[in-house]
């Protein structure tokens, strides 16, 4: 695996950085917010709830306005993998998928437990938030494949025959190491995601998912970043139906007026090529976030995961500001995610002034435990 280090960061660099981290995080949860309260409705069924138009605002899921499913959960956790891994290098342990498996099974504490146990360190400040102790519908892969001390691995995935959008829902943070080459994001989010997802066109979506965020995140276009997602696939063993998926997201462009018709033909069986092929597709034919994220979740398939990849694509790309503040201020769980966003970018932009050789702050190794 590369490492982050290498780039020179200035102070505007570390702004624009921050305010991508925060659009790719605040921007997968308000989708998947959105998504939510529709995720196990037809389109016949959104219609029927919410009016012709569909879903146009958060609606109630889980008791309140704004609630978010496991998927930004286990995004959450997927950062706070990805800080311990760095934090980690200081005592010569380097292999993330891990370290991103260790994090892992502590979101699966929280789906088990009551609330937080205070007397593990080792956890660190994520694993203590109690608004995490709660089950929002996990899918029965993630259950299984943190279900014990095991890591799934490329050569024995869990669910080898598991095929669904959950792994590449949580990936968005692996685009977010801009100082990493393509190749090496795209190997870790496939890594990570056969710890639960086995099917190649899963693990392949994720890591395709993964490079687009991180080529936005560095600044490109979202068709330049498709294409460099496509050239990095092509070398990758069955990777067809992803790359047919999103050839079919870009020709979509070009076919007209955006419909919840054309996004269910995209999403197919709704698994993992099909929405990403929908996250794709929206991101590209919003006129903004707030109709990209609608067009995403009014259809027939899983809408909270749908409505998280496009966030995620969308944040990347324009960052936190473009994302409509009445839905953020109802958002749950908006100051853990701004919190963990600014830790992230700043150990991405200054770590080695928060740890290592020369002196570590007790801070943030409180926060981020080595152990």
């Amino acid at each position: 695996m590369g490492a982050t280090a290498g780039a020179i960061w200035g102070r505007v660099e570390q702004q624009d950085f921050r305010s991508r981290v925060r659009g790719t995080l605040l921007g997968a949860a308000v989708g998947d917010a959105l998504g939510a309260p529709v995720d196990q409705l037809d389109l016949e069924g959104i219609r029927e709830a919410y009016g012709a138009e569909g879903v146009v605002d958060l609606g109630a899921a889980y008791g309140r306005r704004g609630a978010v499913t496991h998927l930004t959960q286990l995004t959450l956790f997927s950062v706070d993998g990805l800080i311990r891994a760095q934090v980690r290098r200081d005592i010569g342990a380097w292999h993330p998928p891990t370290d991103l498996h260790r994090a892992y099974l502590r979101w699966a504490a929280t789906q088990r437990d009551w609330g937080p146990d205070e007397r593990r360190k080792e956890d660190g400040w994520l694993a203590r938030e109690e608004w995490l102790y709660a089950r929002r519908d996990p899918a029965r892969s993630l259950l299984v494949g943190f279900g014990d001390e095991n890591m799934g691995t490329l050569e024995a995935p869990k669910n080898p025959g598991e095929a669904g959008p959950e792994a590449a829902a949580r990936s968005a943070p692996f685009g977010l190491l801009v100082g990493w080459e393509p190749q090496l994001v795209a190997q870790l989010a496939v890594e990570c995601a056969a710890q639960t997802h086995g099917h190649p066109v899963a693990y392949l979506c994720a890591g395709a998912y993964a490079v687009i965020v991180h080529a936005l995140a560095r600044g490109e276009s979202l068709d330049g970043a498709v294409q460099r997602a496509l050239a990095l696939l092509a070398a990758r063993p069955g990777h067809q139906a992803v790359s047919d998926a999103l050839q079919h997201a870009l020709g979509a462009v070009r076919q007209g007026m955006p419909t919840p018709g054309r996004v269910g033909e995209l999403m197919g069986e709704g698994t993992a090529e099909g929405l990403l092929a929908v996250a794709v597709y929206c991101a590209l034919v919003g006129e903004d976030v707030r109709q990209g994220l609608c067009l995403a979740v009014n259809h027939d398939g899983p809408s909270a995961a749908a409505g998280a990849l496009t966030g995620g694509l969308l944040g990347a790309l324009h960052g936190e500001t473009a994302l409509p503040p009445a839905w953020l201020a109802e958002l749950e769980g908006r100051p853990t995610l701004l919190e963990l966003a600014d830790d992230f970018a700043m150990e991405m932009t200054q770590g080695p002034a928060l740890h290592g050789p020369a002196g570590s702050s007790p801070g943030w190794l409180a926060r981020y435990p080595r152990g």
